[in-house]
């Protein structure tokens, strides 16, 4: 009997985690380890991640909820307390405050082994900051600064680690998030190579990193990408990604080693395709979209990431996030994969399609280099418009019956599963004392600390963001001076402005005719509109509202996509608004009703927040409907307090839901 063949390394394997407080998400973490996970992932607040200290008005009901929060040092030394920072490959999921959490990271390992210089312990760290900035005006929205400071922090950060951590991926190129935003095999390729280019260029026109070593800049530049359902074209889109980086790195940037020119990426499956309805089909997606990133070997992804099976329902458990991880080791270590070469080579199948994807890729890729590149196609908002375009039309095909959701538009008949018997038990909620615990931990930090230490750094960091110098340099010592997440990303706030990307919305295509349904939902749009107005014509005006830090913004867009297609004047004014600036906006368009998409858990907080100021404002008869992850028991608490309707993910039927929102305006109005 012949041996069998030598195996391949796996690849790196993580869990996406981090929740209510460093220390619990550092008992995560360990125990994580301890169960055959080799790298960590860490998921940070939405406060930490906008560059917002707890005590922010802004960060009302956020902190703690969809990440850890990191507003300061001493909560960097309790999340990798006992977990030796110079052996791990860590990965952080943080975009525009990215600098400052990599300066703190660096300090608690400098803490950690004081038998070092600093300089010696930056050389040994390995890991990746996410830092993909342009995804986030697309579709992430944690940005802060406007595009071309950001480019900055970024090229600032690259310079730095390419000298001083050259172990570590200063940035992760995310397709991932374009996915998730309704982006085509095609589109994802194209708009994460551009951002590539805009980040590559930013760097070569900064003149810090000479000719000798932009070959070590384009090495360490990685991807983080998203893995659908449709396992094939997802493998023949990995290959195309590796083709086209190759070129682009050889003809654009003349870089000759291949070892610098290999495409480099971790990923995390598909969330976008969860489903609320009958969870447990969850899995086998996971398996099949693990595979698409795993099968081709020369395009095998470094790191994976799965999401686990309950995702659509609210926050992982322990054990779920367990189950995804067992997914990983049983497909590396008990399966033959890993003993083959690449199993595509020679299928003409296979090589068509990755041909296809190719030149479909290229052709976007120069249609947006003509516009000036990323930047000026997210100025001019016509990526964002394209991505919210091709996310109608998927929504359009599942409403339709043409794409078929299992459990959700086909096959809905189901047994009482077991793992959602108690479907408040099949989640973990959040911690209720996570705000009220960061908050007494920025105080108590405050108070030993060395104030004008703080003051003087932080005066350093204005200086040089004023100057053009790196901001590497500065951003350490006021890491080791004690500033706070809030303190530097407000520095730079002050220097560089804010921003608001564009929605997309205004000019993207809906619904391309009108079914029976869709015209009847128009009709009684209509109708209800004039009736309210005297018969003057008037047209009904829905209010789309997202108040909080979450900028997950597809199903808002969506929402106000389809309500424009059905007849309704729609009010949307983008992401991250607080309670009184929706409000504000219902009183100044005087709206028949207020939607309120929140994603992120802090709908308790904000919703009550919007209800209490709408009846201040006397428009407490205005209906308030909600969608969002939201457990079933907090959904009923909402009816309770006065909410007209609550949306989860498992009410897919956009028309349907533009039929409730009618019924509920009249309702309201008394015209039933």
């Amino acid at each position: 009997m012949s041996a069998r063949p030598q195996k391949d390394r796996p690849w790196v394997m993580r869990t996406y985690a981090g929740h209510s407080t460093a220390e619990a998400s550092n008992a995560l973490y360990r125990t994580n380890l301890a169960k055959g996970q080799t790298g960590l992932s860490v998921a940070f607040d939405l406060p930490t991640q906008t560059g917002y200290d707890p005590d922010s008005p802004l960060a009302r009901g956020e902190v703690g909820k969809v990440g850890v929060p990191v507003p300061h040092l001493g909560e960097m030394r309790k999340l990798f307390k006992d977990i030796p920072l110079v052996e791990m490959n860590t990965s952080m999921t943080i975009n525009a405050t990215a600098m400052w959490l990599l300066a703190m990271y660096q300090v608690a390992a400098e803490e950690q082994n004081p038998d070092l210089s600093p300089e010696e312990v930056a050389a040994q760290l390995a890991g990746t900051t996410q830092n993909d900035i342009i995804k986030e005006y697309l579709s992430r929205g944690t940005y802060v600064f406007p595009p071309e400071h950001s480019l900055r922090l970024i090229a600032d950060m690259i310079a730095y680690t390419v000298h001083q951590i050259p172990k570590w991926n200063p940035i992760n190129i995310c397709s991932y998030h374009l996915q998730e935003a309704g982006a085509t095999p095609t589109q994802e390729l194209a708009y994460a190579l551009c951002t590539a280019i805009a980040v590559l260029d930013q760097v070569k026109s900064s003149g810090q990193v000479d000719e000798a070593d932009f070959e070590k800049v384009v090495g360490r530049i990685s991807f983080f990408v998203n893995a659908g359902v449709r396992f094939v074209e997802e493998t023949c889109k990995m290959r195309a990604f590796n083709q086209l980086w190759d070129e682009i790195t050889r003809e654009r940037y003349g870089v000759e080693d291949p070892k610098m020119r290999r495409f480099r990426y971790g990923v995390q499956v598909n969330s976008l395709g969860l489903t609320e309805a009958q969870p447990e089909n969850n899995v086998q997606r996971i398996v099949l979209e693990m595979l698409g990133v795993t099968l081709s070997k020369n395009a095998r992804a470094r790191a994976v990431q799965l999401p686990a099976w309950n995702e659509a329902l609210g926050l992982p458990r322990p054990w779920d996030q367990q189950w995804s991880l067992r997914l990983q080791q049983v497909l590396a270590f008990e399966s033959d994969l890993l003993e083959y070469d690449d199993i595509f080579d020679g299928s003409h199948v296979i090589e068509a399609k990755v041909n296809e994807l190719v030149e479909g890729a290229k052709a976007e890729i120069d249609r947006v280099q003509a516009m000036g590149g990323a930047i000026a196609a997210v100025d001019s908002g016509y990526m964002k418009q394209e991505l919210v375009s091709a996310h109608a039309a998927r929504r359009g095909r599942i409403e339709a019956g043409d794409e078929v959701i299992v459990g959700v538009n086909k096959f809905e008949t189901t047994e009482p599963s077991p793992l959602t018997a108690d479907l408040d038990g099949a989640i973990m909620a959040a911690d209720p004392e996570a705000e009220k615990s960061a908050l007494a931990s920025v105080e108590a930090w405050k108070e030993q600390r060395d104030e004008t230490e703080v003051a003087d750094a932080l005066a350093k960091l204005a200086e040089d963001a004023k100057s053009g110098v790196n901001l590497m340099t500065a951003t350490l010592a006021a890491a080791r001076a004690g500033a706070t997440t809030g303190e530097w990303a407000g520095t730079l706030r002050e220097v560089f402005g804010e921003f608001r990307a564009p929605t997309g919305v205004s000019g993207a295509v809906g619904v391309a005719e009108a079914g029976a349904e869709l015209t009847a939902v128009r009709d009684a749009v209509k109708k209800t509109g004039e009736e309210l107005a005297g018969h003057s014509g008037g047209r009904l005006r829905l209010l789309v509202g997202k108040p909080g830090l979450d900028g997950h913004s597809n199903g808002a867009e969506q929402v106000a996509v389809r309500a424009r297609d059905a007849g309704f004047e729609v009010i949307y004014q983008g992401i991250r608004l607080t309670p009184e600036q929706i409000v504000a906006a219902a009183v100044a368009e005087d709206v028949h009703c207020v939607g309120l998409s929140i994603l992120s858990g802090s709908h308790m907080e904000l919703v009550p927040s919007v209800l209490d100021g709408l009846k201040e404002a006397g428009m407490g008869d205005v209906p308030v409907i909600v969608g969002g992850i939201i457990p079933e028991s907090d959904g009923r608490r909402l009816v309770e307090l006065g909410v007209a309707a609550v949306y989860t993910p498992k009410d897919y039927g956009l028309t349907e839901i533009m039929g409730g929102i009618v019924q509920v305006i009249r309702k309201a109005n008394g015209l039933d």
